[in-house]
């Protein structure tokens, strides 16, 4: 039986532990026991921090795994590559880990190879940057987080050092990167790649709380853009994943398209899209399952993907500005679109982050499910 290491045990890893176990793999499981969903549902599992890379590096290769992968983390991305190089494993170059899980380093590498992408600066561990030449209103976020956790949206210069502080103290390096704001429309491209060959599986609408933090509200696939602009977009990412040397497993792209058709891409990592969109949208939408998909890939045995589904799928969650979901989710049952539901927190929130969220519905169907 073909092991498999999983770098990280909260309920974002599951569906990979799930599948992997579906597939066959004896499945080792790496992370915290505290949140570790994935304790009881693993083979095997180490209660070792997804960060301590040489701990996990020695138990890989004491177990002999065969491959090792993440699905949601941009943290054990970065170990993920490192015990992979080591072990001759398929993954992406270590040696560009950081390019993908750092905002101002992938803002840099979009820069050196013309990759359209907003005016940015760094506020580093010094307070130091320099804006001189930017227009208000910029985007103040961690360099190396995710989720939407300390992202604010700045009006003037009066707010902007509350902002980067905040943004500074949900950052693991202490840093935070400030960017002009790019007005319009928010989507990401969901996309696998093997042996550098790249793969755009699908585009995804998104609807956010707006200003000031930017939490995702609800994602739609496919994409109601224009054909023209699509192609446009898909051109970009192709080009960004080879510069930034993702080779092989999955990548989530999110980009700004303006009122006159600029494209900016934002951000990429190098790891499927939270919030269901790697996990599920994608083979909701597509018939591709992209969950084994990547799996296979950190495997060895990845085939080119087959689109053989053209439906619409997409989440809702539940948050205090959302409270008018509440009733799709109790009364899942009397909407057959609804192919998942879950309150996972009675308490609702006004939302600052990804994580103030207290439930969510899926839903497939042949069009858009707007309520």
């Amino acid at each position: 039986m073909k092991k498999i290491a999983i770098i990280g045990g909260s309920y974002l890893q599951l569906p990979a532990v799930l599948k992997a176990k579906e597939l066959g793999y004896e499945v080792h499981c790496f992370s915290w026991r505290d949140g570790a969903v994935c304790e009881k549902h693993a083979d095997y599992f180490y209660p070792i921090s997804i960060v301590e890379k040489e701990d996990i590096l020695k138990e890989c290769q004491r177990i002999g795994i065969d491959g090792i992968t993440t699905i949601a983390s941009d943290v054990a991305v970065l170990t993920v590559n490192y015990v992979a190089s080591r072990m001759g494993l398929l993954s992406n170059p270590d040696e560009y880990s950081e390019t993908t899980t750092n905002k101002y380093l992938m803002r840099e590498c979009f820069t050196r190879n013309g990759v359209p992408s907003p005016r940015y600066t760094i506020a580093d561990e010094h307070d130091s940057y320099h804006i001189e030449a930017f227009q208000f209103p910029l985007i103040v976020k961690p360099t190396d987080r995710s989720g939407s956790r300390g992202v604010e949206k700045v009006l003037d210069p009066v707010q902007l050092s509350d902002a980067i502080q905040r943004a500074k103290k949900e950052s693991f390096s202490n840093s935070a990167i400030i960017e002009e704001f790019v007005t319009g429309r928010e989507i990401s491209v969901e996309s696998i790649s093997y042996k550098g060959k790249h793969y755009i599986l699908q585009i995804t609408d998104k609807v956010t709380t707006g200003e000031p933090y930017f939490v995702e509200l609800e994602h739609h696939q496919p994409s109601t853009l224009s054909c023209d602009i699509q192609a446009r977009v898909k051109k970009i990412v192709l080009h960004a994943l080879t510069a930034l040397h993702i080779e092989y497993g999955a990548s989530h792209s999110e980009l700004k398209i303006t009122e006159d058709g600029d494209i900016r891409v934002i951000e990429i990592g190098a790891r499927m899209g939270g919030d269901f969109i790697g996990s599920t949208l994608v083979r909701l939408s597509t018939g591709y399952d992209f969950l084994e998909g990547v799996l296979k890939v950190a495997m060895g045995e990845f085939t080119e993907p087959v689109i053989t589904e053209h439906h619409c799928s997409g989440v809702y969650f539940l948050s205090k500005e959302t409270e008018y979901i509440k009733k799709y989710i109790e009364n899942s049952q009397d909407y057959p679109e609804i192919v998942e539901a879950e309150i996972t927190d009675n308490v609702l929130r006004n939302i600052e982050c990804s994580g103030d969220r207290s439930g969510y519905f899926i839903y497939k169907s042949k069009s858009k499910f707007i309520i």
